[in-house]
């Protein structure tokens, strides 16, 4: 996939099962356009082992993650996908008995480095889960509380400034201090998204951001993504192959190995452009997977 792409429509797999040998694709709205400026590497993950316990969740992972890009996830349950997202932001450092051994790098340093403060790292790298997780607060203070933890002076330019990037201003302008819950899902993840946008990070982590929302709300949130990717790197997993194939520039598919030594854990079987992933697969175990014989 070019740098810049032209405005002529693109096709896209149509993934269905029993679809044959060969991929199947339909003409769609045209594929995401790469903003303007650098396309840097911004993580790098080389060898990545990542293990709960004693048991390995991932197995070699080895990978780049563009500036400026969606990057999406994909694969079966089970695969490693959240597992993976959660190291780029070392969120799961939260979790007792876990391990990384390999390296993952961000703007070329050692994410896991004795002198890396994780909290810093994780202001820098925000993060959108699978349901929405309002605070129980207003929506105002939904903002204001990150901005403060941050060392960052709540204002009402800067809140309405997050909420006009999170596409939520013109909805919630007149009901900042009723609470958040009161919003729909689509809107409650838009507000958690604005939440972590406040804090002023450079990626945005998304673990299946649109799986609990209805088509309209998926439909904003991805609008936002491609507005949203002008100004920050983004990650998501998505079990939803045609959302990946919308939304983002680049795919990685992980699948499942290990069975037959009795282990079961991640590895990453192919990434690049997303076009070609969908379209020309290099692995035969992605062609499978997006044409539904397995997964």
């Amino acid at each position: 996939m070019p740098d810049s792409m032209s405005d002529s429509p693109t096709t896209t797999t149509q993934v269905a099962a029993g679809t044959g040998d060969e991929l199947v694709t339909t003409p769609t709205a045209s594929a995401p356009k790469r903003p303007g400026g650098s396309h840097g590497v911004v993580f790098r993950a080389t060898d990545l082992d990542f293990y709960y316990g004693k048991a390995r969740a991932l197995k070699d992972v080895n990978v780049e993650i563009h500036r400026h890009e969606i990057t999406a996830l994909i694969g079966p349950s089970g695969c490693g996908k959240s597992t993976f997202l959660r190291c780029l932001n070392r969120m799961n450092d939260l979790i007792p008995g876990t391990r990384v051994d390999g390296r993952i790098e961000f703007h070329d340093q050692d994410l896991y480095a004795s002198d890396i403060d994780s909290v810093d790292v994780r202001r820098r790298i925000g993060m959108v889960f699978q349901k929405p997780n309002p605070f129980p607060k207003s929506i105002k203070e939904n903002l204001n509380f990150g901005m403060k933890v941050n060392g960052i002076k709540p204002t009402a330019e800067r809140i309405e400034a997050v909420l006009r990037k999170a596409s939520l201003w013109d909805e919630v302008k007149d009901k900042l201090d009723q609470d958040a819950f009161a919003l729909s899902g689509g809107q409650q993840q838009r507000l958690c998204i604005a939440r972590a946008i406040a804090v002023e990070p450079e990626v945005i982590l998304m673990d299946e951001p649109c799986s609990a929302l209805d088509p309209i709300s998926t439909l904003a949130i991805e609008d936002l993504m491609n507005e949203l990717v002008t100004q920050y790197t983004i990650v998501i997993v998505t079990h939803n192959m045609q959302q990946a194939a919308r939304v983002s520039h680049r795919t990685a598919f992980f699948t499942v190995a290990g069975m037959d030594q009795g282990e079961r854990y991640g590895v990453l079987a192919e990434h690049g452009d997303t076009e070609k992933i969908f379209t020309a697969p290099a692995d035969k175990r992605t062609q499978d997977y997006i044409t539904g014989r397995f997964g």
